[in-house]
């Protein structure tokens, strides 16, 4: 299954200069400092790259889960389902996140 192009689109018109975009789990990801901070898995869902600390309590908001890849939970890794991105501002808390934590890191 393809990404979601027009999820995407909208990521680098937020996300602009600020990162580097790569393939990468079938779909695409937007990494800064070579951190993987966001991205649009191959089901059209947002990924966002969380702090650890705050994991928990982001699986609890509207249309948050744990990212799994095998059946394997990926502790920090959320899919956000696109329906509850149509609010601009909503999409913007979530790349927020995703580049504050990866923004955090030491640069690859």
């Amino acid at each position: 299954m393809a990404y979601d192009e027009a999820l995407a689109e909208r990521l680098r018109d937020e996300l602009g200069d600020e990162v580097t975009e790569k393939k990468m789990f079938g779909g695409v990801g937007f990494l800064v400092a070579g951190n993987m901070a966001v991205g649009v898995s191959s089901g059209g869902e947002l990924i966002v790259r969380a702090d650890p600390a705050d994991y928990e309590g982001f699986t609890q908001e509207p249309g948050a889960r744990p990212f799994e890849i095998g059946g394997r939970g990926m502790k920090g890794w959320l899919l956000i389902d696109p329906t509850t991105l149509a609010d601009h501002a909503d999409l913007v808390r979530w790349i927020d996140r995703g580049t504050s934590y990866a923004g955090s890191l030491p640069p690859k």
